[in-house]
């Protein structure tokens, strides 16, 4: 039997907004901006290998940002119950996203896990991979994008526990400043029994590293 998902029975513990930016996107506000950024950096925004830059970033700056537009709830629509009490991770998800200090991409790979409830509810495991995607379509910094799907998962599914790990490079580390391709970023966030329990912990990286 299926039914909504609502609700947490843990405490997300950085707190997750009920409230999510709807705001239209505006793209002719969005095309100037960009012909003035390249005014300002010597460029001639009329010219002809340019003259359709602007809206073709508007656009693309759309689609990246998309996630200001969507919240968990659009997401983790539906749980159901299978009784499973066990580890469920999904690892290797590619995601997308755009540093917000610099605007320069960054990108990797997300695992992300969690210990259903006592009445042993799952979602589906696609809805994992949207939620990545819906927080990585914003401006973001890494260790609040980890943190940000722990929270919704914890929110949506009342799991007993929750881990997210992520492994990024940053353009922002290697094509400028300290110039260092090839260097990543790993960060986590763990909720519930997989924070409080080592050896649930454990077990959970175990799998998530595939040893």
């Amino acid at each position: 039997m299926s039914r909504p998902a609502s609700g947490s029975e843990l405490r997300a513990e950085d707190g997750l907004s009920a409230h999510f930016d709807r705001a239209h996107f505006d793209q002719a506000r969005a095309e100037a901006a960009v012909a003035e950024l390249l005014i300002a950096v010597g460029e001639d925004p009329t010219r002809p290998g340019l003259i359709e830059t602007p809206a073709r970033v508007a656009r693309a700056y759309r689609e990246m940002f998309a996630g200001l537009h969507q919240s968990p709830e659009d997401i983790i629509t539906t749980t159901f119950d299978e009784n499973h009490d066990e580890m469920v991770i999904v690892r290797n998800i590619e995601l997308y996203s755009v540093c917000e200090h610099h605007l320069a991409p960054f990108h990797g790979v997300a695992h992300v896990g969690y210990v259903p409830n006592v009445s042993g509810e799952i979602t589906g495991l696609s809805k994992l991979a949207r939620l990545v995607d819906l927080y990585a379509r914003r401006p973001q910094v890494q260790e609040r994008l980890t943190s940000q799907v722990a929270d919704a998962l914890v929110e949506r599914l009342k799991p007993r526990g929750a881990i997210v790990v992520m492994e990024c490079e940053h353009l922002c580390m290697s094509m400028r400043g300290v110039r260092k391709p090839g260097s990543r970023t790993v960060t986590s966030a763990v909720r519930g029994i997989l924070k409080t329990n080592q050896p649930t912990r454990a077990e959970a990286m175990s799998l998530i590293l595939g040893r």
